[in-house]
């Protein structure tokens, strides 16, 4: 099969023809048709993430396809049947091999495109507003980078819930896309005072940060008492330092949320997460929406997009 391989860590993607890997007992093999990227797959790519695979191997963290062939132990499968796949690494390549439980039957309704850029994108920002937040509909939600892969799923989920989305991105046509999305309030983060911006409207209960850097300070001293503020990524490439001051004199709550943990010490809350996305989907509540596609073999130019923050929404990968 062909995949994309990171063979040294930093260099560009190469396209290799390797083996295809067979599925281990409690396995399902998967014939890939898309996958969806994510700024950790940029990351893993350059040695970056908190998962480091040893090298060679293929980023991609979400695919969707059809099952292919079936582990020994699976009896409640059936090849041909499309699912969506979750990974840490190796979804880059005509086939994968993941776990039973790391596998979740796709609505009809929802495209091979859709449903690979779905799952880590809206599951990272249901669990980290509505579980570990728990965000209300009379809360002001501030969401930072929020054209994004990530940014854009916690403006609709805002949204859903009925929270003021208060929306904060660098660019007009970011913007513009965050609008889209369900926004209430615009801030361009660039050029607006961020802080005096969401204080003017009247303070945020809850923020969302995958950016980190600056922004994250900002924001910070931006929030009403009792707010939550939680750290989703660095996309800026600063991790912030937290002012234990402001937490205490505001009486703030710092929320951890990666998602990916879930998978090792509670998989069932992401699958849990996952059936009431599917439901919104279905109802058409939330509308994914997916900015660029590219072949395997220009692999790289997805992930350039993304380290140069052009990206707005989400961008997959065809295969086949």
């Amino acid at each position: 099969m062909f995949a994309m391989h990171v063979k040294t860590l930093g260099d560009s993607l190469k396209m290799v023809d390797i083996p295809t890997p067979q599925p281990a007992p409690n396995e399902i093999q998967i014939r890939v048709s898309a996958v969806g990227m994510n700024f950790a797959d940029l990351l893993i790519s350059q040695g970056q993430y908190q998962i480091k695979p040893p090298l060679p191997f293929s980023p991609g963290m979400e695919v969707c396809g059809v099952i292919s062939a079936l582990g020994e132990e699976i009896n409640d499968r059936q090849i041909g049947t499309r699912v969506a796949g979750i990974a840490n690494f190796g979804g880059l390549a005509e086939y994968i091999c993941l776990p039973h439980g790391q596998c979740l039957d796709v609505p009809d309704k929802m495209s091979d495109e859709i449903a690979a850029g779905f799952i880590i994108a809206y599951g990272t920002s249901y669990l980290a507003l509505v579980k570990r937040a728990k965000l209300q509909a009379q809360d002001n939600l501030l969401v930072l980078g929020a054209s994004g892969g990530v940014g854009r799923t916690a403006v609709e989920i805002g949204r859903v819930i009925g929270a003021k989305v208060i929306a904060a991105a660098s660019s007009d046509n970011k913007l513009k896309e965050a609008k889209i999305a369900g926004a209430d309030h615009l801030i361009h983060s660039l050029q607006d005072d961020l802080r005096s911006k969401v204080k003017a409207l009247g303070g945020a209960d809850v923020v969302y940060d995958p950016v980190g850097g600056s922004l994250f300070n900002s924001a910070m001293r931006s929030m009403n008492p009792e707010g939550r503020i939680i750290p989703i990524g660095f996309a800026s490439g600063d991790i912030p330092s937290i002012p234990a001051n402001i937490l205490l004199v505001k009486n703030l709550d710092v929320i951890g949320c990666y998602w990916g943990g879930y998978l090792t010490f509670n998989p069932k809350v992401i699958r849990q997460c996952l059936s009431e996305l599917f439901i919104w989907f279905e109802q058409g509540l939330i509308a994914p929406h997916i900015s660029s596609s590219f072949p395997l073999k220009e692999a790289n130019e997805a992930l350039q997009l993304m380290a140069t923050r052009q990206a707005v929404g989400k961008i997959v990968i065809k295969i086949m």
